[in-house]
């Protein structure tokens, strides 16, 4: 299963985003081959839509959960259509690698 991590940077050592549609990166994390991919969001400056524009993003990537900080509630009705669970984590002082070993 592939896991989507909001991120405030693209390396392992970089913190949790709390922000989903405006996060500066999305990790890809394979739960199956252990690969990791790191793509910027292309949305964290748009002026609107960027919550939505950010589902089809990671939804386009194949992944079954998400997690972040918090997600606004135009994107949560669309992680339920399309079937993809979200967790939330509250400690923003958390690292990517961190993330990693709890999946």
């Amino acid at each position: 299963m592939k896991v989507a991590i909001t991120s405030t940077g693209n390396t392992p050592g970089s913190f949790l985003d709390s922000r989903f549609g405006r996060c500066a990166y999305f990790v890809i994390y394979d739960t199956q081959s252990k690969s990791i991919e790191y793509i910027p969001n292309p949305n964290k400056d748009s002026l609107e839509g960027a919550g939505p524009a950010s589902v089809q993003l990671v939804a386009s990537k194949g992944v079954g959960k998400v997690v972040s900080g918090e997600f606004g509630a135009k994107v949560k009705s669309v992680f339920d259509r399309l079937q993809i669970q979200l967790i939330v984590i509250k400690d923003q002082e958390k690292t990517i690698k961190e993330i990693l070993d709890l999946l």
